[in-house]
C-alpha cells in the first residue's frame, strides 16, 4: 500500500484569506485585518451576518488557488503518494458543494472518493496531514506538517514549509515506504 498525504484546503489550496479579507470589509464598513475579523470584537448581530456570510452556498466555489506551484507539486505526489483532501467543512456547512466543484475544477486528477469534509482532523487516517492550523495538526494522529501563514507565526511544534515548493522539498527527502496499515 502506498503512503497517505491528507491537504487541508483553506489556505493551503485555496485562498479564503484573500476573499474574506474583501467580504468583511464591506460587511462592517471598514479596513480589517484577518486578525481582527477572526479575533477582533464583534457584536452578536454582526457575527452572525458574518457567518451567515460565509456559508452562502457559492462562497467558497470562486476563491483563487492559493500557490501557483500547488498543481504540478500535487500533480507529482500523487503518483507516488495517495492524496487526500481534508477540509475541516463542519464549520461552514453550506460549502460542501462549492468546495468539492472547486477541488474538481482545480485539482481534476484527484480522486473524489478521497475528498474528506470533517470537522476535527482526528478523525482522518493518513501518514501525513498539511494544514495551516496547529490545532488541527495537534489532534492528527500522523506526522503533521505546517504550511506557512501568518496566523501561525511562531508556532515550532510541528516542521513547516513555505509554500507548496516547500512542500515538494520537504517530500524529496521523505524516503517513500510502503505502508503495511
Amino acid at each position: 500500500m502506498r503512503k497517505s498525504i491528507a491537504v487541508d484546503m483553506d489556505q493551503v489550496l485555496a485562498n479564503f484569506f484573500d476573499k474574506i479579507l474583501v467580504e468583511a470589509r464591506a460587511l462592517y464598513g471598514k479596513e480589517l485585518t484577518i486578525k481582527e475579523i477572526f479575533q477582533g470584537e464583534h457584536d452578536a448581530e454582526d457575527q452572525r451576518k458574518f457567518w451567515e456570510m460565509v456559508n452562502e452556498p457559492g462562497f467558497f466555489r470562486d476563491l483563487a488557488v492559493l500557490d501557483e506551484d500547488a498543481y504540478d507539486v500535487l500533480k507529482e505526489l500523487n503518483e507516488t503518494y495517495d492524496i487526500y483532501i481534508a477540509t475541516a467543512a463542519m464549520d461552514v456547512p453550506g460549502s460542501f458543494t462549492a468546495k468539492y466543484e472547486w477541488l474538481l475544477e482545480h485539482f481534476p486528477f484527484l480522486n473524489p472518493q478521497y475528498f474528506i469534509f470533517c470537522g476535527n482532523k482526528k478523525v482522518v487516517n493518513a501518514d501525513y496531514l498539511i494544514d495551516d492550523t496547529v490545532q488541527q495538526l495537534r489532534n492528527f494522529t500522523g506526522q503533521g506538517i505546517l504550511f506557512d501563514q501568518p496566523t501561525n507565526a511562531g508556532s515550532d511544534e510541528f516542521p513547516r514549509v513555505y509554500g507548496w515548493k516547500g512542500v515538494r522539498e520537504y517530500f524529496a527527502n521523505v524516503e517513500v515506504e510502503v505502508n503495511t496499515k
